[in-house]
């Protein structure tokens, strides 16, 4: 796949649409990275509006694949977020958060000695499949007009509705105590947070997402990706 920077981009690209694979840095929102795409193209061509929006969002603390839709493109944005999505990262064990990763503070600890690699290696693969799925009270989700993540903020309890999801592969790569890495391609609307939370809850203890990376898009790749310096 050919590479294209910003330099790169003319005005038949505007106007007929373009699409971007971007490899979003950490503690960037994937909103930032549209608003910085948007800023640089207006001052280019000295254009008053162009639209520009993101397939699928990534955590502030999440690296990795973003597809950029601009102009015409973004009629295209949900047939790229329908594509399954391939992650690697780190849960950490023994530890939880009300966020299920690292952006609030761990709030329980709890007891790992027991749990060994083979340990790992058996459940990830009870994950497999068609399964109902609880997204993180943290999450940009709206329920009565309202983001699920203010109620969090607010400390109000809401009922979450659990969502269908599919994990297609589940591998653990390495274990380095209390560190698990992994590999988890899955389809659309899935939380890997609210998978290292449930993992480490059947493991009799507990986890949070350490670190997260998303590597694939479907056919796309983070290698294609432009960095964003």
């Amino acid at each position: 796949m050919v590479k294209y920077d910003l330099d790169q981009i003319t005005h038949d690209d505007i106007l007929n649409g373009k699409m971007l694979l971007v490899d979003k840095p950490l503690k960037w929102t994937s909103f930032d990275v549209v608003k910085y795409i948007r800023k640089s193209l207006v001052s280019k061509f000295k254009i008053k509006r162009i639209k520009v929006g993101h397939a699928g969002t990534l955590d502030p603390l999440a690296t990795g694949l973003l597809i950029i839709c601009i102009g015409k493109q973004t009629k295209k944005i949900s047939e790229y977020q329908n594509q399954l999505k391939t992650y690697t990262g780190k849960f950490k064990l023994g530890e939880t958060t009300p966020s299920f990763d690292g952006e609030t503070e761990v709030n329980e600890v709890f007891n790992y000695d027991h749990i060994e690699e083979l340990d790992l290696k058996n459940m990830s693969k009870k994950f497999i499949g068609k399964k109902m799925q609880k997204p993180p009270i943290f999450s940009a989700i709206k329920k009565d007009g309202k983001r699920m993540y203010e109620y969090a903020r607010e400390n109000k309890k809401i009922e979450i509705q659990e969502r269908e999801i599919q994990i297609h592969e589940f591998n653990i790569i390495n274990f380095s105590s209390p560190y698990v890495e992994f590999h988890i391609k899955c389809s659309k609307g899935t939380y890997i947070r609210s998978i290292a939370n449930d993992y480490g809850e059947k493991l009799n203890s507990g986890s949070y997402l350490f670190e997260l990376r998303r590597v694939n898009i479907g056919d796309y790749s983070v290698l294609n990706a432009l960095k964003i310096e």
